[in-house]
């Protein structure tokens, strides 16, 4: 039977924490989940019941997330990278699996490009490799809503800059999600200290997502409608990546995993366990040839 353990660690003075969900008897290496700036320490319980089984699920509260201390204005991704790599030392292990999504797929790209050797297998989920001028300028307007008090504004504002608006592609539980997303980010900046420090990161910092990784086996995913980053441009990332495999999965937008949690998870322990992914529930083909360098896999 696992066991959880929560531990206490720190980086350059900050305190933060992680949770292992530790399997007896694992079959690949612990699965280290980082997620958005919502998605703290006990943020993925679909991870827990389709990797429990197989893998030590390891959640994470970094600095500037949930009970860890603030991240220091204008720190860049290094620090991030710098708490991960001293979850997998404490963790006592040679390498991880990764998983980042959204806000968390820069510090796992950082990780396995800057320490290749510790990153047993890499999967990065809605990728904000492309952020427009205009997005910005809208992610603006909603932050100054801060100024303002007006938070249930802010928080309408922001989910609908990160969710599909258009009525005419299908998202499943297109209304159950936003209602969702604005109740999290309404519930964050009434109740957390990083919820305003987190909304105002991404116009002082851009992830950089160049350079390219050799060495690790990497997979790319994207809900079809996403459109923070769109899919193509998440699968032109994906070809940046040497032998990457690229999927989209359907009716979902850039909340794909609120919206197919357990397709994601799904999706996720196979790669990690070295099944195949053809039959994966959930999987959208996209309209045009692969990018060269990427293997994507999917049914229309």
């Amino acid at each position: 039977m696992a066991e959880e353990i929560i531990r206490t660690l720190s980086v350059r003075g900050l305190r933060y924490r992680y949770r292992v969900l530790a399997q007896p008897a694992p079959c690949t290496e612990p699965v280290v989940v980082l997620g958005g700036a919502l998605q703290g320490i006990h943020g993925w319980p679909q991870m827990d019941d389709h990797l429990g089984p197989f893998a030590s699920v390891v959640t994470a509260d970094l600095p500037g997330m949930g009970d860890a201390d603030p991240l220091p204005a204008g720190s860049d991704d290094g620090l991030l990278r710098e708490a991960v790599t001293g979850i997998i030392d404490d963790l006592g292990v040679p390498r991880v699996n990764l998983f980042g999504f959204s806000y968390g797929t820069s510090i796992a790209f950082g990780c396995a490009r800057h320490r290749p050797g510790r990153v047993a297998r890499l999967i990065l989920g809605g990728v904000p490799s492309h952020i427009s001028d205009g997005q910005r300028d809208d992610w603006r307007r909603a932050v100054d809503r801060l100024a303002a008090d007006d938070m249930a504004g802010l928080a309408a504002l922001a989910a609908a800059a990160l969710m599909c608006q258009d009525r005419e592609r299908r998202v499943h539980r297109r209304d159950l999600a936003q209602r969702y997303v604005r109740r999290s980010f309404l519930h964050a900046l009434t109740h957390s200290p990083h919820a305003a420090r987190s909304l105002l990161r991404p116009l002082e910092h851009r992830p950089d997502f160049s350079g390219g990784l050799t060495g690790v086996p990497a997979l790319v995913f994207a809900g079809e409608h996403d459109t923070v980053t769109s899919p193509e441009r998440q699968r032109a990332f994906a070809a940046t990546i040497e032998g990457s495999r690229f999927v989209t999965i359907g009716e979902s937008d850039h909340w794909v995993v609120l919206e197919r949690p357990d397709d994601v998870a799904d999706l996720v322990a196979r790669f990690f366990t070295d099944r195949p992914l053809e039959q994966a529930p959930g999987l959208a083909a996209l309209p045009h040839q692969p990018v060269r360098g990427s293997s994507p896999v999917g049914r229309a």
